[in-house]
């Protein structure tokens, strides 16, 4: 597929970022500090150049250990992604935080580890939309608001 500028940001929208990013360079990372920082099962992740990260509106940095420090919004806690805090040209960004993540596909796993096999295949569990979940639609409607696409 080849590199293609794409854009994201976090929940409140005070950290933007439009990155050029290969979608065949994203992979699932299970390990604990990775379940933790996102906690999720994985941290699905795509590896960027950070000379090819432009921010709008600097995220903050935590450093989740004495090698590596990780970008968030600490306005509402979207986590970004992970970086080596030295010795790396590159990152990785959290799939989830991209406006538009349809077109990454993982191509592999890491921190096969601490991997929960029973998250992997879900393809057998019943599937439920949220625009057909009444009390959710209730309860948007009920704020006046429309619900995040």
């Amino acid at each position: 597929m080849g590199k293609t500028s794409k854009t994201g940001g976090c929940q409140c929208g005070r950290v933007r970022y439009t990155v050029d990013v290969d979608p065949a360079e994203a992979y699932l990372c299970h390990c604990r500090m990775c379940q933790r920082a996102t906690g999720g099962f994985a941290a699905a992740f795509v590896s960027v150049a950070q000379a090819d990260v432009a921010w709008d509106g600097e995220p903050d940095w935590y450093a989740s250990s004495p090698i590596a420090e990780r970008p968030f919004c600490s306005g509402c806690g979207t986590p970004f992604g992970f970086r080596f805090r030295e010795g790396s040209k590159n990152m990785d960004l959290t799939v989830g935080s991209f406006d538009d993540p349809s077109d990454f596909v993982p191509k592999h796993h890491f921190g096969a580890e601490a991997m929960h096999e029973a998250w992997l295949d879900t393809s057998g569990l019943p599937r439920i939309r949220t625009d057909e979940y009444d009390v959710l639609v209730q309860k948007w409607k009920d704020a006046r608001a429309k619900p995040p696409q």
